[in-house]
């Protein structure tokens, strides 16, 4: 008699990987680097002052515990922001306008899916390349994950397309003021210098994820059993519909807000430092104003907003969690431990390797700090002089730090964005790392060909 192995739940996963977290506290020396004030306030850490903590903080097991209520505090910008977007695209929904808009986008691309996959990750990684956009791609999941099923792809399509947007966009950003900015300042390079050379990257990268998205899509179109998820999609979440409701001057209405409602925020983030309270507040506007065009009324909108924040109560369980995993890392002070591990060894190898051995250590480092900015002021301080010591452009150190930060971001657990996206599409983690996992090695590939091509020509 075979037994059949079957994967827990995702918050389960999650929570064992705390569990790891905090045994690991208990095995890997505590240590820590001096840490220093930037001009901006940020700190960051003092290359050559890491030391051994002269005796273990023993990290209680009950602490496990007091890490979730906290991780829920830490992550409760993206966490409410969920639960804002949750309930304002059923009050958008209940107008009709995202029906009569799939509707649209059938027309124009039920016989093109490929065309469909093209564009949409090459807009979402231009916009991640350009101003660091992830979060606010977030709206965005539910509607690809109908326009799929419409066009007889499935939800891991719809992911699939806005995740290795996102992940190529941070990975090769030219002008990420979260990456791109604040990884150059700490090198002492000027900003954005070599953006022509990271935007020239983008088409390449960009091409193997849509090469690896479409081939997925493809093969689930042609034959819908061989799906990652295509025994949760037919009983859960019913058929797509037959038809879609004709496009009225108040669904463009509708529509139209969404758009300057995104809009607005994306230029608040971009010029007056906005991010997920503003965006919340700007689509909590965008649900009134599309409630009163729609006319909809006090009752009903005020109902369609708490179904849609209870559909996602599964999703921000997820993201709290999450954050928990690196919460009792910091706690245990073994993530400088990690850091200075690892990048002891650079120092004996060419440049070449040293730069794809960069590669690694962000990309592991990336598992414990998912911020992309956060990564930044923890790696470059060491990074940064150690290529100088070892025949590394600066330039090519963070070329190295943008990929293990972008690629990354698509596969870990530990990223907030990431889990609330599939927490959305109701695509259990392991069903995702399945999939994603072979585009994260070829992208993982193509970047160390890339770096050693960077030494090789001296990118600078």
């Amino acid at each position: 008699m075979t037994v059949k192995l079957k994967m827990p739940h995702t918050l389960t996963l999650l929570f064992f990987m705390m569990i790891a977290a905090l045994v690991a506290t208990w095995i890997i020396p505590q240590g820590s680097f001096d840490m220093a004030l930037t001009d901006t306030g940020r700190q960051v850490v003092v290359p050559g002052t890491f030391e051994l903590a002269p005796e273990r903080d023993f990290i209680s097991p009950l602490a496990l515990f007091t890490a979730v209520p906290r991780a829920f505090a830490a992550a409760q910008d993206i966490i409410f922001f969920l639960f804002i977007i949750g309930g304002v695209l059923a009050i958008i929904r209940a107008t009709g306008a995202i029906d009569a808009l799939l509707g649209r986008m059938l027309e124009r691309f039920s016989t093109r899916p490929g065309a469909l996959v093209f564009a949409v990750i090459f807009v979402f990684a231009l916009a991640s390349s350009a101003m660091g956009a992830s979060a606010e791609y977030i709206p965005f999941v539910l509607i690809l994950v109908a326009l799929c099923r419409a066009m007889r792809l499935d939800s891991m399509t719809a992911v699939g397309m806005i995740v290795a947007g996102y992940g190529i966009g941070y990975g090769v950003a030219a002008f990420n003021q979260y990456t791109v900015v604040v990884a150059q300042g700490i090198a002492d390079i000027p900003t954005y210098s070599g953006w022509h050379i990271r935007l020239a990257l983008l088409v390449p990268f960009g091409l193997i994820g849509v090469h690896h998205v479409w081939s997925y899509a493809r093969r689930v179109r042609d034959n819908p059993e061989q799906g990652l998820v295509a025994d949760l999609e037919a009983p859960d979440r019913g058929e797509p519909p037959r038809s879609y409701p004709p496009m009225t001057l108040g669904h463009v209405a509708v529509l139209v807000g969404f758009i300057t409602a995104l809009g607005i925020a994306v230029w608040g983030i971009a010029t007056r430092g906005w991010y997920l309270n503003e965006l919340g507040a700007a689509f909590l506007i965008l649900g009134i104003v599309a409630a009163l065009i729609g006319g909809i009324g006090p009752s009903v909108t005020a109902k369609r907003f708490v179904e849609g924040a209870m559909d996602l109560t599964e999703t921000a369980l997820l993201v709290g969690i999450a954050r928990g995993i690196a919460l009792v890392m910091e706690d245990g002070m073994i993530l400088h431990t990690i850091v200075h591990g690892l990048s002891i060894p650079l120092s004996a190898v060419g440049p070449e390797l040293a730069a794809v051995g960069m590669l690694t250590i962000q990309t592991v480092i990336n598992l414990f700090v998912p911020s992309g900015s956060g990564q930044a002021f923890v790696t470059m301080p060491l990074m940064a002089p150690l290529g100088d010591i070892v025949g590394v452009t600066r330039q090519v150190s963070v070329l190295a730090y943008q990929f293990g930060d972008g690629f990354a971001n698509m596969l870990i657990p530990t990223n907030a964005v990431l889990m609330g996206i599939l927490g959305i599409a109701g695509i259990p983690y392991d069903r995702w790392f399945r999939y994603c996992f072979p585009l994260f090695l070829k992208l993982f590939a193509a970047a160390a060909i890339t770096l050693v091509a960077a030494v090789a020509l001296g990118f600078s």
